[in-house]
C-alpha cells in the first residue's frame, strides 16, 4: 500500500481553462476602454433649474457670469466651453468643490439652494429610459 499522505494533487491547465482566461480579461479590457475613453460629448449650453422649474439656459461658447438668488446665492461662470459655481453662500460649499463641467448630460447641484446646472446639447446627448415622478 501506497503512502498518500504527503502527496499533493497536481492541478493543470486546459486548453479551455486559457480560453474562458483569455476572453475575461479581453471583456475587461473593452469595458474599460468604453467607459474610460469619455463617450460623452461636449455640452452646447448649460440649463439653470431651480426649485424644479427651468430658469435659463445659456450656451457654454460664450464667457459669461451670473448669480442665481434663492435661499442663497450662487455665482455661476461658463468660460471656455464649461461651466462651475465659483462661489456660493451655502453651507458645505459641495457646489463649489464639483469643479469645472463640460460633459453632456453631467450636473452641478446646490441641494441648500434648490438649484441644478443641466449641462445639455452636443454630439452625444443622452437617452431618456425612464421618468419618475
Amino acid at each position: 500500500m501506497r503512502n498518500d499522505k504527503h502527496t499533493q494533487p497536481r492541478l493543470t491547465l486546459c486548453r479551455g481553462d486559457i480560453l474562458a482566461a483569455a476572453l475575461i480579461f479581453l471583456a475587461a479590457v473593452a469595458l474599460l476602454v468604453y467607459f474610460g475613453t469619455g463617450t460623452r460629448g461636449n455640452a452646447a449650453t448649460v440649463q439653470v433649474w431651480q426649485d424644479g422649474t427651468l430658469q435659463g439656459e445659456y450656451p457654454l461658447a460664450v464667457d459669461r457670469e451670473f448669480v442665481v438668488a434663492g435661499r442663497y446665492h450662487n455665482t455661476v461662470q461658463i468660460q471656455n466651453g464649461r461651466v462651475c459655481i465659483l462661489d456660493a453662500d451655502c453651507p458645505g460649499q459641495d457646489c463649489v468643490k464639483s469643479g469645472w463641467h463640460k460633459d453632456t448630460g453631467r450636473s452641478i447641484v446646490c441641494l441648500p439652494n434648490r438649484l441644478e446646472l443641466r449641462l445639455a446639447g452636443g454630439a452625444a446627448e443622452p437617452e431618456i429610459d425612464g421618468v419618475t415622478g
